[in-house]
């Protein structure tokens, strides 16, 4: 099947003709081939924090839910996600994680690529939603329960804290990707744990140190160095046009554009929940009674197109949302476009709207 683009990412680069798919082996066939068409084909995108969709939370959710979501995230784009757990009691966490680890093999849709555990081991200063009566000093024998109930891929942890970088080499030797946030970590401490194996920033400027000239904080720590990720929340409510750019200008392929979308996330505005955490969304903006920001609304797609407002290449941030959190994830066919690999696609028109997903070739909506 033909997709009629005028041309394709590829390998993160812009190649011009046509795709071809075919839906019987779900791979990629051709691309660069000769004919008219219009849009542009992308790799399918991946959202690394996302901690509900379409009504659905992920802390609560069931088998079911997880599907509701998945089917409802794949027709904006996302093919592959993280199911995102914001820090709430332990057997709830557990229970979170072995439900999502039996979405992987049940779902269609987005992929369920694994847990992203964002929490217990956070800050009380920058906690953002997160219950401050929850959080906990790192703690390996918690977290061996939790890593006990399901794959985890990502844990996002303050590295300031006592024994972080222990939990840090803990981490890697079980495998799971360490991110830094919700912190109030000096520089000096966020680069210990960079040194330690940490290789990415939650949220890159949102709950944390704020950067200034003396005292630079994560922003700063990771914005400086070449082998720290930057998870990036790329909306208005967010980021400035000015701090995407920045984002972007550090290191192009090294920020991964993320949703931190909500069960509200597709959803109309109304009252919702996170775990225990009841908030409210207004022009599609989700927060506290006291004003807090929990989270987005928005889909990659929408983030896609901000990143893009902002001054970022067109490239660049798909990119962001396909080829570079795909390096997280090796060996699982994800965030590229040639011949042979998964045909996960994306076509979009030159508005930057998504004109079709293709799921394994197959043409979804």
């Amino acid at each position: 099947m033909r997709l009629g683009v005028a041309g394709a990412l590829v390998e993160g680069a812009y190649r011009s003709g046509d795709v071809e798919v075919d839906h019987d082996s779900g791979r990629v066939l051709g691309i660069g081939l000769p004919g008219p068409g219009q849009g542009i084909a992308v790799p399918g995108f991946i959202d690394i924090q996302v901690n509900g969709f379409a009504g659905v939370d992920f802390l609560t959710a069931d088998v079911e839910g997880h599907r509701e979501a998945a089917e409802a995230m794949a027709l904006t784009g996302v093919l592959a996600h993280q199911p995102t757990l914001i820090t709430s009691a332990p057997d709830q966490t557990a229970s979170a994680i072995a439900t999502a680890d039996k979405a992987r093999s049940t779902t269609v849709g987005s992929r369920v690529l694994g847990a992203h555990l964002e929490g217990p081991f956070l800050s009380p200063e920058k906690r953002g939603t997160h219950p401050v009566d929850l959080l906990r000093t790192p703690d390996v024998d918690l977290l061996d329960r939790l890593l006990a109930a399901g794959p985890v891929t990502q844990i996002t942890l303050a590295p300031e804290l006592p024994g972080a970088l222990a939990l840090v080499d803990y981490c890697l030797s079980a495998g799971v990707v360490v991110s830094c946030g919700h912190s109030n970590a000096t520089a000096a401490e966020a680069h210990a744990a960079f040194d330690r194996g940490a290789t990415m920033v939650t949220h890159l400027f949102d709950a944390m140190r704020p950067f200034t000239h003396r005292d630079p904080g994560i922003a700063g720590a990771a914005l400086t160095r070449d082998d720290v990720t930057l998870g990036l929340i790329a909306d208005p409510s967010h980021l400035s046009p000015e701090a995407v750019r920045l984002a972007f200008r550090a290191g192009p392929d090294r920020v991964v554009l993320v949703t931190d979308a909500l069960a509200a996330g597709g959803c109309k505005d109304g009252h919702f929940s996170l775990g225990a955490v009841e908030f409210d969304v207004v022009d599609g903006v989700a927060r506290k009674p006291d004003g807090t920001l929990v989270g987005t609304t928005s889909t990659l797609v929408e983030a896609i197109r901000h990143a893009c407002g902002s001054g970022v290449p067109l490239e660049a941030a798909v990119n962001a949302a396909t080829l570079t959190p795909a390096r997280f994830f090796p060996g699982q066919d994800l965030g590229l476009l040639l011949p042979g690999d998964r045909a996960d696609v994306v076509v979009l028109d030159d508005g930057l709207d998504i004109r079709a997903v293709y799921r394994n070739g197959v043409p979804l909506g």
